[in-house]
Parts: structure tokens; sequence; C-alpha cells
């Protein structure tokens, strides 16, 4: 089954994240389908990326976004319909 979920590459006490396609049985530092977005909470306010065009794709597709990313999802979704 394949999640959506993020991907630690920060540095030590500075966390960034990727949002990635990759399956479930698989380590979040394995191999990945495809890199979604960024999500930087190091930043005031914290700063959110996503290609929401490609993460309707990969629902689609039969993906599940984890809880973590679901929320970032459903924020970069209002922000996007503010602006």
């Amino acid at each position: 089954m394949l999640r959506i979920r993020l991907r630690r590459v920060g540095a030590k006490h500075r966390p960034y994240y990727r949002l990635v396609v990759s399956e479930s049985t698989r380590t979040p530092q394995a191999r990945v389908n495809e890199v979604l977005g960024t999500y930087n909470p190091g930043t005031r306010p914290s700063t959110v990326k996503i290609k929401l065009d490609r993460v309707d794709h990969w629902v689609g597709c039969g993906a599940h976004p984890s809880l973590t990313v679901a929320r970032l999802i459903e924020r970069a979704r209002r922000t996007q319909a503010s602006a």
C-alpha cells in the first residue's frame, strides 16, 4: 500500500521535511516514488509547499496520507483558496 508521509532531511536540531510517496512497508529513508513538497517547521510561520495536483493524483491511485500530512494538505488547500 502506498503512503504519503514526511521524510526528515534537516540537520541536527533543525528539522526540514519532504512530503514523499513510498511503499508503506519500507522505511521512510528508503527509495521514494515521488517528492510532493516540503515542510519547514523552523520558520515563523512554518512554511508548507505542496504540489496539490500531484497529491490528488496519488490519492486517486490509492495512496493514503498520514495524519500529519493530511493536516498539512488541508492547510495548504485553505491558504491556496484564500490567496
